[in-house]
C-alpha cells in the first residue's frame, strides 16, 4: 500500500497497517519478520516508522531488517542492465545520491548514500547510468547537459516509490537470517536536523 501522508505519519500509519491486514484476512501475530525503510528521508517520517516497527518487533518477538530507502528506489530498475543512481534533494543546493548495479556479482552497492552536488556526481559518473528518485525531474536537464546520452531517465510513473520492492529486498535478508538488532538499529540521516537550542529571552 502506497500513499502520501504529508506530516500525518503518526496518525495514518497504524490504521493503514490495520486496513491492509484486514483486507488480506491476516492477523498481525502471524508475522514472522518486519522490514523498515531506514532512510534517508524526512526526520518525522523516519522517527514514526522506526518507533512503530521497533514496538511491533519487540512485542511480537520477531526479527527486524532495515533497508536503505535509496536502495529500494534503485531496486525497481535492477533489470535495466545499467548502474542505477538514486537522487534525493538534500537541500542547501545539494543532493543525496547512491549507486547500485545488478551485475555478474548480483545486486550490490557501488557508491553508498552521501551528500554531494549535481556537478560532482556527474563528474564522477563515467559510464552510462540510469537516474531515478523523486528529485530527478527537477534536475534532469542539468544532468543531461553534463552527461548527454550517458544519462538515462525513467518515466514519471516509474519514479514513484513502491513498498513491494522494499519488501522484496528485506525478505531476502530475512530468509538469509541477516537480521538487524532492534535495540541498536537507527535511521540513516545524511545530515543533522536543522534544530538549534532555544535562545534565551
Amino acid at each position: 500500500m502506497n500513499w502520501r501522508c504529508g506530516q500525518n505519519h503518526s496518525v495514518q500509519l497504524l490504521p493503514a497497517l490495520s486496513f491492509v491486514l484486514k483486507q488480506q484476512r491476516l492477523d498481525i501475530k502471524s508475522a514472522t519478520g518486519i522490514i523498515v525503510a531506514r532512510g534517508p528521508g524526512s526526520y518525522n517520517g523516519l522517527r514514526v516508522g522506526f518507533s512503530t516497527v521497533k514496538g511491533l518487533a519487540f512485542s511480537l518477538e520477531i526479527p527486524i531488517v532495515g533497508i536503505s530507502t535509496m536502495e529500494a528506489d534503485a531496486y525497481q530498475h535492477a533489470d535495466q542492465g545499467l548502474p542505477v543512481c538514486t537522487v534525493y534533494n538534500a537541500g542547501r543546493g545539494e543532493i543525496a545520491a547512491s549507486v547500485y548495479h545488478n551485475g555478474d556479482g548480483g545486486w550490490r552497492c557501488l557508491l553508498p548514500e552521501h551528500v554531494t552536488t549535481v556537478e560532482a556526481l556527474c563528474s564522477a559518473t563515467t559510464v552510462r547510468t540510469l537516474f531515478c528518485g523523486e528529485y530527478v525531474p527537477g534536475i534532469a536537464s542539468r544532468i543531461h547537459e553534463l552527461l548527454g546520452d550517458e544519462a538515462v531517465f525513467t518515466s514519471q510513473a516509474a519514479l514513484l516509490r513502491r513498498a513491494g520492492y522494499l519488501a522484496q529486498l528485506g525478505n531476502k535478508r530475512l530468509e538469509a537470517k541477516e537480521y538487524d538488532d532492534a535495540a541498536t538499529l537507527q535511521p540513516l540521516y545524511l545530515r543533522a536536523p536543522a534544530i538549534t537550542e532555544r535562545k534565551p529571552r
